[in-house]
């Protein structure tokens, strides 16, 4: 192969699309660490709002909802109503909720304000992730702009860990929110002066208000499913009725996306192989990943007795193999392998990291076993993320860019809520079988009687962990099987699968250019 100059331009680029790419990537970041960062902040708001341990959950759960529950919505209004526009009032809705929730002098303000975060957070996020789509046509430079997106969308939540732990130790848990202002700030002035939308590229179809309502409140039952499910248990009567309720509700927004003459979602954007297996190897990783965020927290602060700042700091690791996996393996390799060849394997070095931690014991050793296990994992799953972010939207008409990127960001949503309902009742149910196998030495209280408890602890996380190991395996079976895409510029899928050019031929402008 001849060695060539480096390429100019591509023809019609927008000259300010890296540019873009900055205050994208600025927003994002403020979307993802705010999943975590609230987190290390909770114990503190907590006490000083007067929030009863019974209603606690709700300041992540009120986020989660209304985040996870208005994502469609939120990806078909900025298909409709420009992503431009989207973007920066997803942004400064953002920052108005954070400075409210920074404000708050009560538990009703405070979960308002993490309600606002959510909705306008989901406004935001599917329109960040198509502005890059319809930005960053060239395969190359595509693959260099995802390789930074999927980096930060991976690291982020670790980074909030990091800055939450920071914030409230030093400062004082409202920070927590003040921090996201000066965020969109500076990314809203920054999109107003230099993103330019593609012309052609708004859907002005109707809205498809029964998908809006079916699809807001199955996936609101879901997520608030598996959120119940972490405390009440899987029988719980109003479990039962939530999950019910949602596989209803969704199943009928199919029936009727599948008649309706402009739906919310196209159905073609979910079926179409390469993207399903997308949204679905994604989601599974998310659950694994964000069980392991969960654990390891507790792990090091409870177990190991680190303050939440050296918390934080323990998880560079991971982020430093998150960020090489995506701009140095990922985006390097993007343009040169099919994606599920950095997809599979990326899962399955994150699965190996896993592996590593379920040899976790209360004396283990952080450089020894836990630092080489998040490089790993960090590795494997900055590889994987970085081409499943560019393949969400693989093919897609640029007028369903939005509600196609939003069905990125639900999965890894409801992805998030399922691992950490999931995997910490594995864990609990092992921690409680480890107790009452040791009964006697967890009764004799002192040193020995703390010793068993931490040992409980360990043994579950340790139980759930090898569930995530499984699930990893998993999302790399199904980036083996139902991704068949050739690399960018190869001309279509591998042999076997269905014909890009169809594809294309059926599609006006296909995102990544062939």
């Amino acid at each position: 192969m001849s060695k060539t100059a480096a390429a100019p331009a591509p023809a019609g680029a927008d000259p300010s699309r890296w540019k873009t790419l900055v205050f994208i990537a600025l927003a994002q970041l403020m979307v993802v660490l705010d999943a975590t960062i609230v987190n290390i902040a909770l114990p503190s708001a907590q006490t000083d709002l007067g929030i009863s341990d019974g209603n606690r959950q709700w300041v992540i759960t009120a986020y989660a909802l209304a985040f996870g529950g208005l994502l469609l919505f939120g990806g078909r209004i900025a298909d409709k109503w420009g992503r431009k526009n989207a973007f920066i009032t997803g942004l400064a809705g953002f920052a108005l909720a954070s400075a409210l929730g920074g404000a708050a002098t009560g538990e009703a303000m405070m979960l308002g304000a993490r309600a606002l975060q959510g909705a306008f957070g989901a406004l935001l996020a599917p329109a960040a992730l198509s502005l890059l789509a319809v930005t960053f046509t060239d395969a190359k430079e595509r693959a260099k702009a995802f390789g930074i997106y999927g980096a930060i969308a991976g690291g982020g939540g670790a980074v909030g860990l990091i800055l939450g732990g920071f914030l409230t130790e030093y400062l004082n848990w409202r920070w927590t929110f003040f921090v996201n202002i000066p965020f969109a700030i500076v990314a809203a002035a920054g999109a107003w002066m230099v993103i330019r939308e593609p012309a052609g590229s708004r859907n002005s179809a109707r809205l498809d208000v029964p998908g809006v309502i079916l699809s807001t409140l199955g996936l609101v039952s879901l997520v608030y499913g598996f959120t119940r499910a972490e405390s009440a248990g899987w029988s719980d009567g109003i479990t039962v009725s939530l999950f019910i309720a949602s596989a209803a509700l969704l199943l009928a927004f199919v029936a009727v996306e599948s008649k309706v003459k402009s739906p919310l979602l196209p159905l073609r954007v979910l079926l179409e192989r390469n993207r399903g297996g997308v949204y679905l190897s994604l989601g599974l990783a998310v659950i694994a990943m964000f069980g392991l965020f969960l654990f390891l927290t507790y792990y090091l602060q409870v177990v190991k007795g680190f303050s939440p700042v050296k918390t934080g700091f323990a998880f560079l690791p991971m982020i430093a193999g998150m960020i090489t996996g995506s701009t140095q393996i990922g985006a390097r390799l993007m343009t040169r392998v099919a994606p599920r060849l950095l997809m599979g394997p990326g899962f399955l070095l994150a699965a190996t990291g896993m592996l590593l931690l379920t040899q976790l014991e209360v004396g283990s050793s952080y450089p020894a076993l836990i630092l080489p296990a998040q490089l790993l994992l960090g590795l494997g799953m900055g590889t994987a993320f970085m081409p499943a972010m560019s393949l969400a939207t693989y093919g897609v008409n640029p007028a369903d860019a939005g509600v196609a990127s939003a069905m990125v960001n639900t999965s890894q949503q409801v992805g998030g809520a399922i691992g950490t309902a999931l995997l910490n009742t594995i864990a609990a149910s092992a921690t409680t079988a480890y107790l009452t196998d040791h009964a006697a030495q967890a009764a004799a209280g002192g040193a020995a009687g703390k010793l068993v408890q931490a040992q409980a602890m360990v043994e579950g996380y340790s139980a759930a962990i090898w569930w995530a190991v499984g699930i990893l395996a998993i999302s790399a079976t199904i980036a083996f099987t139902l991704i068949n895409t050739g690399r960018p510029g190869s001309g279509g899928p591998v042999a076997g699968g269905e014909g890009a050019g169809s594809e294309e031929a059926e599609l006006k402008v296909p995102v990544i250019a062939h």
